[in-house]
């Protein structure tokens, strides 16, 4: 999976002369919480809702309405705008922009292709990402197991639910609490939550859970 896939287009941008305020209104219209900034069809920075509501005044001010629209008025995206932005090819894959939103602590990324922007990877866009991998909106039996570290582990548990008439719907591979074993999270359909612990437990090491979810 490519970022080119799940990435949110087209892009709503703005342009760096753009007042604050009316980016704002713009955010709120459009339910997004950042944007890259546009200036001749070249990406020269992004900006986000905190960066707008920063930028305006304390509701503590001193200042009249009529002073504080003034100022607001005169106040531009370009101003309070990032200008050393990060951006992500479209064919990088999905996991490392999650990596690199991780380590960088920001909440999206513009997508380039060629050089031209295509597109937005969000967080939000990683969580609905996360929900299809773990198999969050489909009704089955949830298993979390601990299993050694070693080759063939995975190929018996697979084995076991396939021979019991199991389907699994998601299935997902962790650290486990020491190096030498890794947590298993999946979703198994078609069997109940006994017929799925007794094929498995001469499997696994350990069961953290079993639950219909």
């Amino acid at each position: 999976m490519f970022v080119g896939e799940r990435m949110s287009s087209p892009v709503i941008s703005v342009s760096p002369e753009t007042p604050i305020h009316d980016a704002l209104v713009m955010f709120k219209k459009e339910h997004i919480r950042r944007a890259p900034v546009i200036k001749d069809g070249k990406l020269v920075g992004i900006v986000s809702q905190g960066d707008l509501l920063n930028a305006s005044p304390s509701p503590v001010s001193s200042l009249s309405v009529w002073e504080m629209n003034y100022l607001i008025s005169k106040v531009t995206v370009k101003q309070v705008m990032t200008k050393k932005v990060k951006s992500i090819d479209v064919n990088t894959p999905i996991e490392e922009a999650a990596r690199i939103m991780a380590d960088s602590k920001i909440g999206g990324m513009p997508v380039m292709r060629s050089g031209v922007i295509a597109g937005m990877i969000t967080e939000t866009d990683l969580f609905k990402i996360l929900l299809e991998l773990m198999g969050a909106r489909e009704k089955a039996i949830r298993v979390s197991a601990l299993v050694e570290d070693k080759p063939g582990q995975l190929a018996k548990v697979t084995k076991a639910i396939a021979d019991a008439g199991g389907n699994f719907v998601s299935f997902g591979i962790f650290s486990g609490p020491d190096t030498s074993s890794k947590m298993l999270t999946f979703k198994v359909a078609g069997m109940k939550k006994e017929t799925v612990k007794t094929a498995l437990e001469k499997v696994v090491k350990k069961f953290w859970d079993i639950r219909q979810s």
